[in-house]
């Protein structure tokens, strides 16, 4: 028998960490996969690299990776982005830990959206080497359940790691951008949190590449139709 079941379903490995990455570039791809292997691996795990070219969006992609894998702890990923804490797979294992109902772990958030639905406009919490260039020493540091979380309606989608699977809406988000924070209100209406753990060091770097914005606001107005409207901020 495979890796399916009688059922057609996938027997999930409940101590595998995949890093979904949609990949354009290859030398980002190589770098950002230096650093996840150089990821101190928690005992009795195992980890992979997902990557997904040739993609119509960010959003099909991720599909593609999430279907593909058997690991339970996903890490969707842009390729530009770089794991600088040693202990990150340790660190967000606590956090899944803390509450059954986490079931999304951003590295930057809001707490509320603002009626706009754009992220910059709104009260963010988290940390990130792009806004914090010098507080990167990590000698010592993990995180612990008492350095507290905040639950936030979205975090922003440069790195979302899950514990659980809900479709992403390739259905209404064909391009490059407001996936991530439809994705998050997904998590929520499935009745799970979304949360950003406090980092008193910024646990990635974001090399955050010029996107083409061109579809940017199409988008906005999608995700503001779908979910902002009926239940949303």
């Amino acid at each position: 028998m495979g890796l399916r079941d009688l059922f057609g379903k996938k027997h999930e490995d409940k101590k595998g960490f995949c890093f979904i990455i949609c990949v354009s570039n290859e030398a980002y791809f190589s770098e950002a996969s230096f650093y996840i292997n150089k990821l101190k691996i928690p005992d009795g795990y195992s980890v992979e690299i997902f990557p997904v070219r040739d993609i119509p969006g960010m959003a099909a992609g991720y599909n593609t990776g999430m279907t593909s894998t058997t690991a339970k702890y996903k890490i969707y990923m842009h390729q530009d982005v770089f794991v600088l804490n040693p202990n990150f797979l340790s660190d967000i294992l606590t956090v899944f830990s803390m509450d059954k109902k986490i079931g999304m772990i951003g590295m930057i958030g809001s707490r509320k959206l603002a009626p706009d639905a754009l992220p910059w406009h709104s009260d963010r919490v988290g940390n990130i080497y792009e806004l914090d260039r010098d507080n990167v020493n990590f000698t010592g540091y993990s995180y612990k359940p008492d350095d507290g979380l905040t639950e936030v309606e979205a975090a922003e989608g440069f790195l979302l790691a899950t514990c659980t699977d809900i479709a992403w809406r390739d259905d209404l988000f064909d391009g490059w951008d407001y996936y991530d924070m439809a994705q998050c209100f997904e998590f929520r209406k499935a009745g799970y949190k979304v949360v950003v753990p406090e980092q008193r060091r910024p646990w990635v770097a974001h090399d955050e590449s010029i996107n083409n914005r061109w579809t940017f606001d199409k988008s906005r107005r999608v995700f503001m139709e779908q979910y902002m409207k009926f239940w949303g901020s």
